[in-house]
């Protein structure tokens, strides 16, 4: 345990490694740790590169990051654990990461060593970690990330001093630097790549640490006595302070650049306008940038349909995989380009430091309506996917907030809505310039819909928070880090996953989908074996026939009934679903655009009654299922998925009966 004068004694030695017991854990587990914006996940994505996966912590609702790192020597297993200040269970990230090191994860084995990510220019504030992450006395490398930037602005650091503070060893790196890795691949080659300790949940294995076991509200002090909450922060930040002292720690001077950028974007004036600049140029993009890449994957697509329709004899199978499989898949994977579109501009937003600059802007808004700052980046994170968006709401002190924030969450419009969108933005809205150049009629119609989302997620916050959900908001504290050039690496990292997701989903669900439908379209047969029946008479037809009667007044016919069934499995499904009937209706007549057969079946007023539906309605069965979990029954999914069903009936029905 460290010294009251800041040091600490060498971390004692790991236990004799035992047999291995489950195939899963034969490389030796090392995990990341650092506070947030520290530059851990740079690091993680270089160690890692492409041979990394994303899942849920067993019984919690945290994502973890692991990967694996090939070095000369073997293979060793990296977990990039979430980004906290301290280890005190008071939010879920914390008490993940604690539990993760300390071996008490379910379906998880202790780490047998841990690197520690520390910001170089913000060494005191992230050094308090290190005090409870190095007493577990697992081997250990601290790494202090942002060198460049720490010279550059004229800051100091002796990393040998400070390792003589700490114990262990620390070196000093620019995490985008392909020379950061050599130090830490050095770390890890020294570590036993041999079988690792323990088997499928380790529970018998302990992780030796130099003092007693982290209390209940953070770790005790050198002297082993239990702290109050305030006297051991207090205690922690100055020994921080003197640990930085004697390492020759100089804090590096204000950043030149972040201050004159702040003193635009964080203006009150400034600021949003300079968003909404943004939001624009993201969306017109969406359009402009991704149409040539959406046209060669359609082409692509019915080029390759074409082909197996000649090859393969005529047939059940035939028909199978091109009117079904491939009309209902392909339908959907050609907005595949769109949606990297939207993710390169939001990889770039976040490892530039600017998202963290939108929650600040976004701060007087959240307050007015009775929301935390920080259930900003929650929100925020729903424009990739609502489920993940549920489960960070996990970081809102209030629990009134942060039911609030679950329950609108889902209003935020995810990626999987930008299929429906797009599809019917390209087939009703004419294509063309609304502002000359900056921007177009369809880019426009995208950035509505994503607003109204976004106005009626506020305006219902602002009911909750006056009524069943009333409380008092809290100040929001946030250490915005500085602007950094985002690195091509990591951003074809983070694309090439959410491209893996995409396929992924497409793979199982989508397919899943279209096969059920085709096998529905194909019944009742004639007797002897005879042709399957028209689409409006087959199995898949009479249900639909049902359901049309609730959805005439939108003026839907079965075709879209049956898409708003399957979309709650997922919103986009409905794209492979329509593809799929109509590849089944108009099988043998040529190639029929799934535009031109909405355009058929569909006039202005319910197309645009079919948009507002899926802006408001929550299509998705993921959600509910996490929502349920999230609050701890049904009381408040059940009201989430009727109020949400209400309000898009209700816009439906309007824009049908007004246009």
């Amino acid at each position: 345990m460290a010294r009251a004068s800041g040091e600490r004694e060498p971390a004692a030695a790991a236990p004799p490694a035992s047999p291995r017991q489950a195939p899963d854990n034969r490389f030796p587990r090392v995990v990341l740790v650092g506070p947030p914006n520290a530059g851990k996940s740079t690091l993680f994505n270089r160690l890692t590169g492409l041979r990394q996966r994303v899942a849920n912590y067993p019984g919690v609702t945290v994502e973890q990051r692991t990967g694996t790192a090939a070095l000369s020597a073997g293979s060793v297993e990296v977990t990039d654990l979430p980004g906290v200040h301290g280890l005190s269970p008071r939010s879920m990230d914390q008490r993940v990461t604690r539990d993760v090191l300390l071996g008490r994860m379910a379906g998880g084995r202790a780490p047998d060593a841990v690197i520690l990510v520390l910001d170089a220019t913000r060494l005191e504030s992230h050094l308090m970690l290190a005090e409870p992450v190095l007493a577990l006395g697992l081997p250990a490398l601290v790494v202090l990330t942002m060198a460049d930037e720490l010279g550059r602005r004229n800051g100091a650091l002796r990393a040998s001093a400070l390792a003589q503070e700490l114990g262990v060893k620390v070196v000093l790196v620019d995490a985008r630097s392909a020379k950061a890795l050599e130090p830490v691949r050095r770390f890890l080659s020294a570590l036993d790549i041999g079988p690792p300790s323990g088997g499928e949940g380790d529970e018998g294995r302990t992780c030796p640490v130099a003092g007693p076991p982290l209390a209940a509200h953070g770790v005790p002090d050198p002297a082993g006595r239990s702290l109050p909450v305030l006297d051991l922060f207090a205690g922690r930040r100055e020994r921080a302070r003197a640990m930085g002292e004697s390492a020759g720690f100089r804090a590096p001077r204000p950043s030149a650049v972040t201050h004159r950028l702040d003193a635009v974007l964080l203006h009150p004036v400034l600021g949003p306008l300079a968003f909404l600049a943004v939001v624009v140029l993201v969306f017109q993009s969406i359009f402009a940038w991704a149409v040539p890449l959406m046209d060669g994957t359609e082409a692509l697509v019915a080029g390759s349909g074409a082909y197996l329709a000649q090859v393969l004899p005529e047939g059940w199978f035939r028909s199978l995989l091109v009117d079904g499989v491939w009309a209902g898949v392909g339908s959907v994977v050609v907005f595949l380009p769109q949606i990297l579109v939207l993710f390169f501009f939001i990889s770039i937003l976040e490892d530039s430091g600017y998202m963290a600059r939108a929650a600040v802007i976004a701060d007087g808004l959240m307050h007015r309506v009775g929301l935390q700052g920080e259930s900003f980046l929650p929100l925020l994170s729903a424009y990739a996917c609502a489920v993940p968006a549920v489960l960070a709401a996990r970081t809102v002190g209030s629990e009134r907030d942060r039911l609030a924030t679950v329950f609108v969450a889902p209003f935020m419009t995810c990626s999987a809505r930008l299929p429906v969108y797009a599809l019917l933005i390209a087939a009703f809205v004419p294509a063309g310039p609304l502002l000359g150049p900056v921007m177009g009629r369809r880019a426009a119609v995208l950035i509505g819909l994503y607003a109204l989302g976004l106005v009626v997620a506020v305006a219902t916050a602002a009911v909750l928070k006056g009524t069943l959900l009333r409380d008092r908001p809290t100040p929001f504290v946030m250490e915005l880090p500085p602007y950094r050039l985002p690195t091509v690496r990591s951003i074809a990292v983070r694309l090439l996953e959410r491209t893996r997701v995409f396929l992924r989903r497409a793979g199982k669900i989508i397919l899943a989908v279209a096969v059920v439908l085709w096998i529905l379209t194909q019944v009742p047969r004639a007797p002897e074996g005879g042709p399957p029946p028209e689409i409006g008479d087959s199995a898949l037809g009479r249900i639909g026939h049902v359901i049309e009667p609730a959805i005439e007044p939108l003026g839907f016919d079965w075709r879209i009934g049956i898409g708003l069934v399957t979309s709650l499995a997922a919103r986009e499904v409905i794209v492979g679903t329509l593809g799929t009937i109509y590849g089944v209706e108009n099988a043998g007549e040529g190639d029929l655009e799934l535009q031109a057969a909405l355009q058929r079946d569909l006039d202005f007023g319910s197309a645009v009654g079919l948009l507002l539906f899926f802006v408001f309605a929550l299509q998705c069965m993921s959600t509910v299922a996490v929502v349920r979990r999230e609050t701890g029954g049904w009381k408040w999914p059940a009201l989430q998925f009727a109020y949400m069903l209400a309000l898009a009936y209700a816009g439906a029905w309007t824009a049908n009966a007004l246009l």
